[in-house]
């Protein structure tokens, strides 16, 4: 059960828990719209593995927020998703709620 994506609304952030990869995220991906919808923060801190088809992810769920006019942070991001960040030089477009202040 744990190898599943898990995710949530509360108020104005997105949680996400468990793992975000090629095998996981295709019913996120069907929810997009939906799920990001009045979402300021995408809560990553309960996400045990992401690969860079869950990075790809993430960084659609934040473009298609800022279309709609709502700015995203991200919370929770982990040395290792921050390592694979880097790698992909997303540091502008994945900002960490920690660094925004």
């Amino acid at each position: 059960m744990s190898d599943l994506l898990h995710w949530q609304q509360q108020d104005r952030s997105l949680l996400l828990s468990g793992k975000l990869d090629h095998e996981t995220l295709l019913p996120l991906w069907q929810q997009k719209e939906h799920v990001v919808r009045g979402v300021s923060e995408i809560n990553v801190s309960g996400l045990k593995r992401v690969d860079s088809a869950g990075l790809a992810l993430l960084v659609h769920l934040q473009n298609i927020a800022t279309r709609s006019g709502q700015p995203v942070v991200f919370h929770g991001i982990s040395d290792k998703l921050q390592s694979l960040i880097t790698l992909y030089n997303l540091q502008q477009i994945i900002v960490s709620a920690e660094e925004s202040r």
